[in-house]
């Protein structure tokens, strides 16, 4: 099923964020100014498309894109202020890189902080059904993913190569196998609680 473009005369910035629900590594959010023109039947929600098509897909959205920006919130700072907080900051952050004006922005899910004097719309599973928000999960699950096979390389023991942070059953055993790296969230629950973690 295509996507819908955002009834909206002004300019929008679709926002997105990608590894909420990870256990280790930065969240991140992309944000992107679309062509008015601009369709393509294969972009959705980056959650529902392959590793390759995101990758194609992020290309073309790079190449045809008014603007676009990243933001990243680390492990730490995710510890400090918690997972929703830092999911807004993120958003804020690449927001902040968008040089192009914009009438509004487009955020995926039911709550946001507000930026600035911005105009903003929350859309609940925006990300499946508006481009410009799909087009923003996209750039920010690729980078992502990008960013924890680099760190993969710092911290193989934990296969992010393949997880790429999330809570899986192979990342969980390698942490309570491993104990914990430096770019974990502690204030997560890494392992089940009837299990002992080595610090």
């Amino acid at each position: 099923m295509s996507l819908s473009r955002f009834k909206f005369k002004g300019n929008i910035v679709g926002c997105d964020e990608a590894g909420r629900g990870c256990l280790a590594g930065p969240v991140v959010a992309g944000a992107v100014i679309l062509p008015k023109d601009y369709f393509n039947k294969s972009l959705h929600d980056s959650k529902l498309l392959s590793a390759s098509k995101r990758i194609d897909l992020a290309k073309e959205i790079k190449e045809v894109a008014v603007d676009y920006a990243i933001g990243t919130v680390s492990n730490k700072e995710i510890d400090d202020i918690n997972i929703l907080n830092a999911s807004f900051l993120a958003m804020h952050r690449a927001i902040d890189q968008i040089k192009n004006n914009y009438d509004l922005l487009l955020i995926d899910g039911n709550r946001f902080n507000p930026y600035k004097k911005a105009q903003h719309k929350c859309i609940i599973k925006g990300d499946s059904k508006y481009i410009s928000i799909a087009a923003a999960s996209v750039l920010a699950k690729t980078y992502r993913d990008d960013l924890m096979k680099s760190l993969h390389e710092n911290e193989p023991n934990y296969f992010w190569n393949k997880n790429k942070g999330y809570p899986t059953k192979q990342h969980r055993e390698a942490i309570i196998k491993n104990g914990i790296s430096k770019y974990h969230r502690i204030s997560f629950r890494l392992i089940p609680n009837q299990l002992t973690l080595n610090l």
